[in-house]
């Protein structure tokens, strides 16, 4: 590319072959005659040394392999936003459209013009644009002053990702330009920032979106930025090395979604850096290394006072690999939504759906993990089998059916802080729930039943060990022939200690099959929970 080269051009960036990088050295480099430039290669993989070259360091590479001397005419500097734009988005004209003669008035003068209308076209085509995308597109600057407001004022949304920016000033050189601005794109651009707060006095009042990934910014300069994004509601920082040195005051006051994944320098303390952002609905952080979380103002069924508004929280593929982390979330206030997905404690296998039931079981609030909806009846059946899964534990730590001798001690309840609230709940687990199931033996699968006729009189209760696994229907069949009554005559109900009655009546309360939901096809096991006793 023919560019007239200076000193200035130090910082540049560059592209070549499709590989970006940055101007480190313009010169000579000895012995070969003539001008190189020094660049350190995004890809460290695609240089050759770190910026020495015979013993003479002529810049310096973060990678010992970064670096390379490359001839100036075989580097593409890039083009302008505007020569990109209507590379891109300008129809080419027709020889018979560059050629066509039109006649127009100016003052009171008619003026033959050649190509005039195909003027207006182009004109007309970038003027209605409101969303643009130049990805890729080498845009290293805004270029003359003035022709983007002039030439596309409408645009509200721009994509200008993995281009050849190199500072946040070329940025604010476009955007001052765009007005109705509200969605920018400044992903893969290695952007030099001020060291100072810019004067940005109206340049992104409408910005909304901004993502700056794998830009390396550092927290210090977002703060030292965010003071010119007075409405930003969502903010990209994906991929920077960001550590959170610091609590945001009076910036990002707006931000309701806020990416930080693949920053594996943060951690607990960190976080509580930026917990108190006031409308913070949407926190991801994903692949940051975390594996421990803890409010230290919120005790055992207490909420925390940090991030209040938080609704939308993703922490895939991190190191969560203990329950306490889950319990914790319990904590959050307005926290409705967890993706939690490609961690140790989540690991795929036979365990998974478990693994999600205790989630849900955890976590009293939440409405949807892993983007699945919990259903009404997911949440009973999972706070149900969680309240089983730890019935013995709760016992052996001082959990007691009576209320008031139920006083599991604190290991218990740092443990599992909402089961005391299951109980309350659905009740305290019976004994009968948690017998732990033998082995798979026949003599473990039988089942002892206590047949009675109550029509009559005299007739001894008879008692049959059965399989489990025998329906209701054999069980019919097998009576028929024992007490030679016709199946159709027997109606079979069962006693079950376990439903409250009256003082004045038995202990134990009859109940139609019927009334159970259990259908002729149905297996004995399914009475195991109930009782021991069919009468007919």
């Amino acid at each position: 590319m023919n560019v007239t080269l200076t000193s200035d051009v130090i910082g540049r960036r560059v592209e070549v072959n499709g590989e970006h990088a940055t101007v480190c050295y313009f010169g000579i480099v000895p012995p070969v005659a003539g001008l190189w430039l020094g660049v350190e290669w995004d890809n460290p993989e695609r240089g050759k040394h770190d910026g020495s070259h015979e013993g003479t360091v002529y810049f310096k590479c973060r990678h010992p392999t970064g670096g390379s001397f490359i001839r100036p005419n075989k580097v593409n500097f890039g083009v302008d936003f505007l020569t990109a734009l209507k590379n891109r988005y300008v129809l080419e004209d027709g020889p018979e459209e560059d050629g066509k003669e039109q006649i127009v008035t100016i003052g009171n003068r008619p003026v033959q013009t050649i190509g005039f209308d195909s003027i207006i076209k182009r004109q007309s085509q970038l003027n209605k644009l409101e969303e643009i995308s130049l990805r890729n597109l080498a845009v290293n600057g805004a270029g003359d002053k003035g022709g983007i407001a002039k030439a596309c004022p409408n645009i509200r949304k721009v994509d200008l990702s993995r281009n050849l920016l190199s500072s946040w000033d070329d940025v604010i050189d476009i955007a001052d330009q765009l007005k109705n601005l509200e969605v920018l794109n400044l992903s893969e651009n290695k952007l030099k920032f001020p060291s100072g707060s810019p004067s940005l006095i109206g340049t992104f009042s409408t910005l909304k979106v901004l993502v700056l990934n794998q830009t390396g910014i550092t927290w210090a300069e977002v703060l030292r930025c965010a003071s010119g994004w007075p409405v930003l509601e969502e903010l990209y920082l994906e991929s920077n090395n960001i550590f959170i040195s610091e609590r945001p005051a009076d910036v990002l006051q707006t931000v309701k979604l806020l990416d930080l994944s693949s920053n594996q320098s943060i951690d607990e303390n960190q976080l509580f850096l930026i917990a108190y952002l006031p409308r913070l609905e949407q926190l991801i952080l994903s692949d940051i290394g975390i594996s421990s979380l803890h409010f230290p103002d919120a005790g055992i069924g207490c909420k925390t006072s940090m991030f209040p508004s938080l609704q939308y929280l993703v922490v895939n593929d991190n190191q969560i690999s203990q329950w306490s982390f889950i319990n914790e979330l319990d904590k959050l206030q307005s926290l409705h939504t967890l993706s939690c997905m490609r961690n140790p404690l989540t690991a795929g296998g036979k365990d998974a759906q478990t693994t999600r039931q205790f989630i849900i079981a955890r976590i009293g609030q939440l409405r949807t993990l892993d983007r699945c909806q919990i259903l009404p009846e997911e949440r009973r059946g999972a706070e149900l089998d969680y309240r089983k899964a730890f019935g013995n534990e709760w016992k052996k730590a001082g959990g007691h059916q009576n209320p008031d001798k139920n006083r599991p001690n604190e290991e218990f309840l740092a443990a599992h802080p909402r089961y005391q609230l299951l109980c309350l709940k659905y009740g305290a687990p019976e004994d009968e729930e948690l017998k732990t199931q033998q082995p798979f033996l026949l003599k473990n699968q039988l089942l002892t039943l206590k047949i009675k006729y109550p029509n009559q009189l005299g007739q001894n209760v008879l008692e049959k060990q059965l399989p489990d696994s025998m329906t209701i229907q054999k069980v019919k069949g097998l009576l028929s022939r024992l007490l030679k009554v016709p199946v159709s005559e027997l109606q079979l109900s069962y006693e079950s200690p376990k439903v409250s009655c009256p003082e004045n009546m038995k202990w134990t309360t009859a109940h139609p099959l019927r009334n159970t939901g259990l259908n002729d096809l149905r297996s004995l096991s399914t009475l195991t929970f109930y009782s021991n006793i069919l009468s007919f």
